[in-house]
């Protein structure tokens, strides 16, 4: 059985890796080089796919004529996309003939477009997965083919939660896989009116409100944390990065929204409803701001009122 894959980033490499162990013949892969700006902590698709010496495909237009020249005439009986940062078009999902399927990181018809683990956990979710889905013309609104469910911890970290999520990828493309090749995979339309759709996510998208409740900046600065760029308030001579934070931290002194304390070596924040400790930050000039008790006013970013 031949496929061709469309991938990029660790889902990408562990969906290649699936089709391989699984002994499917990849044919050709396309995936993109990595950006020297962005932080690369993942797997190289293009790496697996030399060592397993399949012809890799660079490109920023999948669906050029040329390329589309290329896989028919590679004459695949299924096509995937794993973490692929491109929409497929019609001439190219219809070249073969078993159908083309993209995994997506959400249980769709939830959390369609960009980004949909850090929205997720922006929004406070309880539950999460991954979806395989046929692909049409509007992105991640295909027939679903299978789903691997997850319960979110109030906690989770972005960085963990994708890491479960890679591995539940990895359970559902070997449960689907048999059926997939024989060509008797499961279809099951979604349902539109429970669909949401969002869009990529900027580093500007970090920034703390300290107007909103507590646990919805909690769930931002997980959301946001490293490997991804971090969510952060200004400070007066620069950003203050914010790692990870306790929404409900014993000892903590009561502070108006948008005023920060540091008591020795503990660090709070007043927000909306209450104070959040900042369990793990780093100030524009290092970790350290200075020992023993002061006030802290966060620049008036949010269009706050503070004072020292």
């Amino acid at each position: 059985m031949s496929a061709v894959v469309l991938a990029y980033h660790q889902m990408g490499f562990t969906g290649l890796s699936v089709l391989l162990r699984r002994g499917v013949e990849v044919r050709a892969v396309y995936t993109y080089r990595d950006d020297p700006h962005e932080n690369v902590w993942f797997s190289s698709v293009a790496e697996l796919a030399q060592q397993a010496g399949i012809p890799v495909h660079f490109t920023e237009s999948i669906n050029d004529e040329a390329e589309v020249a290329r896989i028919r005439a590679l004459q695949p009986e299924l096509l995937f996309s794993f973490y692929y940062r491109h929409l497929v078009k019609r001439p190219i999902r219809e070249i073969p003939r078993l159908g083309a399927f993209n995994l997506h990181g959400s249980l769709l018809p939830r959390f369609r477009g960009r980004s949909p683990l850090n929205w997720q956990l922006v929004q406070g979710v309880r539950e999460s997965g991954v979806t395989l889905h046929a692909m049409v013309g509007r992105a991640d609104a295909g027939d679903i083919v299978g789903q691997e469910r997850l319960a979110v911890g109030p906690d989770e970290t972005a960085l963990e939660l994708y890491l479960r999520m890679n591995s539940a990828a990895e359970a559902l493309l070997d449960r689907l896989l048999p059926s997939l090749l024989a060509g008797t995979a499961p279809r099951t339309p979604q349902d539109e009116t429970q669909a949401t759709v969002f869009g990529g996510r900027r580093p500007e998208d970090g920034r703390i409100d300290w107007r909103w409740p507590r646990a919805r900046i909690h769930d931002l600065v997980r959301a946001v944390a490293p490997p991804w760029p971090g969510a952060f308030t200004e400070l007066a001579d620069g950003p203050l990065m914010v790692w990870r934070t306790d929404r409900e931290p014993q000892g903590a002194p009561p502070l108006p929204p948008g005023t920060l304390a540091l008591r020795g070596e503990r660090l709070f924040a007043g927000a909306a409803d209450g104070t959040l400790e900042l369990l793990a930050w780093q100030s524009p000039r290092g970790r350290s701001l200075n020992d023993g008790e002061r006030m802290i006013p966060v620049a008036a970013a949010a269009g706050l009122e503070q004072g020292a």
